[in-house]
């Protein structure tokens, strides 16, 4: 039964019916599931103040106000459920070990490693695996996640260990929370030189949050000045007491630059395991976990490394990977050694997708190729549904009004490529925060790993000139002649705060630019003169700095200001014009102004440009 909407428009009405829709729904999805002509649809949303097309991605608010006009219940579905149902749909769950107690068999903790910048995070990793990291990165800083895994012997027993290496500077900190969510353990590196830092406890909040236990390893204790006790004392403040003060927490002294102790962390990690969590998983089942890293290889295509997380990983399995599917052709270990499986907390490098997952997306191995391509094409359709809601600004004919009267709005369009997910993904989050007001915009279009292509750049056209921010790649030929011929601006940079600061740059290279009144001089009337044709002049004494010719100039009498925004439009010592007066000098002034009194104050001053903090 059809009724009236508004507007003479006949749509379906609900009657409080409840509608499922996915983030990024257009009008068409939401015509089908009540049985409408989108072109209704678009009909009302007009009557509701905004402009919409029948197949663009509308926002969560203006579905639920469509909804209600409609008296449908709308619900917008999370990206989290979405995929839950969607999974669901394959008869597939994705978090649970299947069976029962007996299924369930122990796994290696997989351990964060977290801290300041510089405090050696990364040589203690280097001591743990043997492996020269620091070596290759940019600017001394890690610029992405690996994950690696490592023997140790406890009482006797080999005991194995899985850490995840997180970036440690402070613009990864959304890599950092990632890193800790995936974790079972998290080693603080503190130096023992140096003691407590805003990374320190941002890393302890990120556990926090986690809800994992925490080992402290207190580094470069060989180091002059090193002082382990006042580390301990420091980490009380939050929570963390040391087992020698009476606390749970084990403290570890090691120095990564010598390699000493580090078989004493590997066992606290161990025990603090052992006691505090229960970890278990089912190897039997098909396999299931987390893309910990991924980028693009010249060589092999898109590789990802991938930490289990239940089941067993076979060379062989259908995967899929959140947008990206494929067979596992090869799998590597740490080491670049091939492995034919890899079990619960075992972290390996995969070949054979056909495109490149995001970091921190779930994979999961399923029956075949064919449901790995529907759910993967599922979940690449919804991502590009979110990602055209994103970058696509709202055009309401309320908002087209505002903005039409408080003139151009200013914005930034940017495209980030990079050679790995992690690193885009920490770049876009990162930029994403800076505040430069609310005059300017900064809106990222599309992100993606691998090389500049030549859609990238066709984007940056269509955009009305986006800038590209290329982080360790370059573009294809044809992609650079094409930004070439059409000005598309391509910036490449290889240490992420450096692009963050260029960008923060820009940004406030858009604001509109601040002047401020800087007064020049003051002159105080002590005669008035009356000249055929031009009118009153002031005869003034200069009282402090200087008169200038064709500046702005203010009347004060008696502290008011009588009149403003006038302009010095003659100026004469004796019987001669002069360009400025200085103080302690008498000259005659005119400002266009007849309402002159003695006593009076003439202010001259200019407008400068103001700069930005």
């Amino acid at each position: 039964m059809q009724a009236p909407a508004i507007g003479g428009v006949n749509a379906p009405r609900g009657n409080g019916k409840v509608i499922r829709l996915a983030q990024g729904a257009t009008l068409t999805d939401f015509a089908e599931k009540i049985g409408a002509n989108p072109a209704s649809l678009v009909a009302i949303m007009m009557h509701l103040g905004e402009m919409v097309t029948a197949t663009q991605s509308v926002t969560e608010e203006s579905l639920q106000l469509l909804g209600a006009e409609l008296d449908f219940n709308v619900q917008v579905v999370s990206p989290e459920d979405e995929d839950r149902e969607l999974l669901e749909s394959f008869d597939l769950e994705f978090g649970e070990d299947e069976g029962g107690e007996e299924h369930l068999a122990a796994r290696p903790p997989v351990v964060t490693v977290m801290g300041h910048v510089d405090h050696g995070k990364t040589k203690l990793l280097d001591a743990i695996r043997n492996a020269n990291v620091v070596a290759g990165e940019a600017g001394g800083i890690t610029q992405h996640i690996g994950a690696y895994q490592v023997a140790t012997e406890v009482d006797g027993e080999e005991r194995k260990i899985t850490f995840i290496d997180t970036p440690g500077h402070e613009a990864f900190s959304a890599m950092r929370a990632r890193g800790a969510e995936t974790t079972d353990l998290v080693v603080l590196v503190v130096a023992a030189d140096d003691g407590v830092k805003p990374q320190t406890t941002e890393a302890i909040d990120h556990a926090t949050a986690a809800g994992v236990p925490i080992v402290v390893a207190v580094n470069k204790i060989d180091k002059e000045g090193a002082d382990p006790t006042k580390v301990r004392a420091q980490l009380t403040e939050y929570g963390l007491v040391a087992e020698e003060f009476g606390g749970q927490t084990l403290f570890v002294d090691v120095s990564a630059k010598q390699g000493e102790n580090i078989e004493g962390l590997l066992e606290a990690i161990v025990l603090t395991a052992d006691a505090e969590l229960d970890l278990r998983a089912n190897p039997d089942q098909d396999a299931q976990g987390v893309a910990i890293e991924a980028h693009l290889d010249k060589g092999r295509g898109p590789v990802a490394t991938v930490l289990v997380q239940r089941g067993t990983l076979r060379i062989g399995d259908s995967i899929v990977a959140g947008g990206a599917h494929g067979r596992v052709r090869a799998m590597l270990d740490e080491n670049g050694e091939h492995v034919d499986e890899a079990t619960p907390s075992r972290p390996v490098l995969v070949l054979g997708l056909t495109a490149v997952p995001g970091a921190g997306d779930s994979f999961l191995v399923v029956e075949d190729d064919r449901m790995a391509r529907q759910i993967a094409d599922k979940r690449a359709a919804r991502k590009r549904n979110a990602e055209l809601l994103r970058s696509r600004p709202k055009h309401s004919l309320e908002e087209l009004f505002n903005e039409l009267s408080k003139g151009e709005r200013q914005e930034l369009l940017l495209i980030l490529k990079g050679d790995v997910s992690g690193s885009v993904e920490a770049l876009e989050d990162s930029l994403l925060k800076i505040d430069v007001g609310d005059e300017v915009n900064l809106r990222i279009i599309r992100r993606g790993v691998g090389a500049i292509t030549q859609d990238d750049v066709n984007l940056a056209v269509a955009s009305d000139g986006a800038v590209i921010i290329g982080f360790n790649v370059r573009p294809e030929r044809n992609a650079q002649e094409v930004a070439d011929r059409e000005g598309i601006d391509i910036r490449y940079y290889s240490v992420i705060y450096q692009a963050i600061e260029e960008v923060e740059a820009a940004l406030k290279g858009l604001l509109k630019p601040e002047f401020e009144q800087v007064q020049l001089g003051t002159a105080q009337i002590r005669a008035i003169f009356k000249v055929p044709k031009i009118g009153n002049i002031a005869g003034c004494m200069v009282q402090s700095g200087t008169v200038n010719r064709n500046s702005k100039a203010r009347l004060v009498r008696e502290g008011r200001v009588i009149a403003d925004n006038l302009t010095v439009s003659s100026l004469r010592r004796e019987k001669d014009d002069v360009t400025e007066v200085r103080e302690g000098f008498e000259c005659g002034i005119g400002i266009g102004y007849q309402d002159l009194k003695i006593d009076d104050v003439i202010e001259t001053f200019e407008m400068r440009e103001k700069p930005r903090s």
